[in-house]
């Protein structure tokens, strides 16, 4: 399926080439030239498709993984950009008609095209610098979704009534006008329609538990005469808290924790790492929550053959570990299961005392090490960073040849991991890696 999913998109980027292709076969204009027009109609297609991959489609989920969708979805807009970037460029050189790049005085809806551009670079470079200028979440997801709209209005408007591949060319016409109403209906539908639909049906927070410091555990119940969502373990949700109280109320995407075994409620462990996070701990039981669930393919149901597996938790990146490893110990499962756990100090720790008892118990064949960057009076355990030298040592030859890798944790952690992993020659296969931020 995931192959076909991957055609499929292929396809729909570039089926205004094949449309143009099947219904004006002849062109008299140089190659140059028309290599402009066909960036600028992939370009098109690439944002209808972007609208595509953002609305949480199961199918797609469930063979990718939306955490890395997303990834995908900002290089694809960085593609378009720089395809529409060419665009007049080539079009300029090919037809020798250079006053189309270098005059001001020309038609609306050429000034329509080029403040079109300008938005798109506008949108991406918000969405890649976002953290570092410090953009809050919801402030950029908004205007991620007027821009956006923008974008592509402006684009479907330009395209209209500018080219001459959608004047002489009457399928090409019908297919743009089948593409925009794609992209309209799907965005209707995930930013107004399913919203509004969960919000009718709201779980409610049943418990609040401190795990360590600034860690937070919420106990969800499903909605009343309902039952509670199936998961696979290590996946993750979607959650707007409705607690009033002056409140922030925010979508925010957080790990599921438990085990999808405990079938009367589940929960998320959450850390204080921002404006809307460091208000978890003022959370109450009673208090609702609008959630759409579950997504993500961070789980080891997904490869049952596999039995020997080592977790690489980076902080808050032990809850999709312990989702995994609560399935286990529920199922029994006959895994052996090495987790390497790292932390800043001690006191961050979260789930320790469960850790250990999972450890002493009789599934999964479960090893834990502790490791701390910054130790504090007489730690004995492991001290520093997890390198390759570490990783070496831990897991041994024995498991870097056979075992399969999942990895958690801050995006400096991952990467150091990743290519120590590399070094190590554990193939890519061997890898899954799950992204908390996108």
């Amino acid at each position: 399926m995931a192959y076909s999913l991957i055609l499929g998109y292929l396809a729909a980027i570039l089926s205004p080439l094949i449309v143009l292709s099947l219904s004006s076969p002849q062109t008299y204009h140089s190659i140059i030239y028309d290599t402009g027009r066909h960036f600028a109609l992939t370009a098109f297609a690439i944002l209808i498709m972007q609208v595509v991959l953002a609305a949480r489609l199961r199918i797609v989920d469930r063979n990718f993984g939306l955490n890395n969708v997303f990834p995908f979805h900002r290089n694809m807009a960085i593609l378009a950009g720089s395809l529409l970037l060419l665009h007049p460029f080539l079009l300029a050189w090919g037809g020798r008609k250079w006053p189309l790049v270098t005059f001001l005085d020309l038609p609306w809806y050429i000034w329509v095209g080029r403040l079109t551009f300008l938005l798109l670079l506008a949108n991406a470079f918000m969405s890649i610098f976002r953290d570092r200028i410090g953009v809050k979440f919801e402030t950029w997801r908004l205007g991620h979704d007027i821009s956006g709209s923008l974008i592509l209005a402006g684009a479907f408007v330009h395209s209209w009534y500018t080219g001459g591949d959608l004047a002489d060319s009457l399928p090409l016409r019908v297919w743009w006008l089948a593409l925009i109403a794609l992209a309209v209906g799907l965005f209707a539908y995930h930013r107004l329609v399913r919203p509004q639909l969960l919000r009718q049906h709201p779980y409610r927070i049943m418990e609040v538990t401190p795990e360590a410091e600034g860690v937070w555990t919420l106990k969800f119940a499903p909605p009343e005469g309902r039952q509670r969502f199936d998961f696979h373990p290590g996946q993750w949700q979607f959650v707007t808290l409705l607690r009033g109280r002056g409140l922030p109320e925010e979508e925010h995407h957080f790990t599921i924790s438990s085990s999808p075994a405990e079938k009367d409620f589940h929960t998320s462990t959450i850390k204080e790492l921002g404006d809307f996070t460091s208000t978890i701990g003022q959370t109450e039981p009673g208090d609702r929550a609008v959630i759409h669930a579950p997504f993500g393919i961070f789980s080891h149901v997904m490869r049952p053959e596999v039995r020997d597996l080592v977790f690489i938790a980076g902080g808050i990146g032990i809850t999709p570990f312990m989702s995994n490893l609560r399935h286990m110990r529920d199922t029994r499962a006959d895994k052996r299961v090495l987790l390497l756990y790292a932390n800043r100090r001690e006191a961050d720790i979260a789930f320790r005392a469960e850790l250990a008892e999972m450890e002493a118990g009789a599934a999964p064949d479960l090893s834990v090490v502790h490791v701390l960057s910054r130790p504090e009076g007489d730690w004995q355990g492991e001290k520093g960073r997890l390198d390759q030298e570490k990783l070496r040592r831990l897991c041994g030859r024995e498991r870097l040849d056979q075992a399969m890798f999942y990895v958690a944790g801050p995006p400096g952690m991952l990467e150091a991991v990743i290519s120590a992993l590399q070094d190590l020659k554990v193939p890519d296969s061997r890898v899954s890696v799950e992204y908390f931020a996108f």
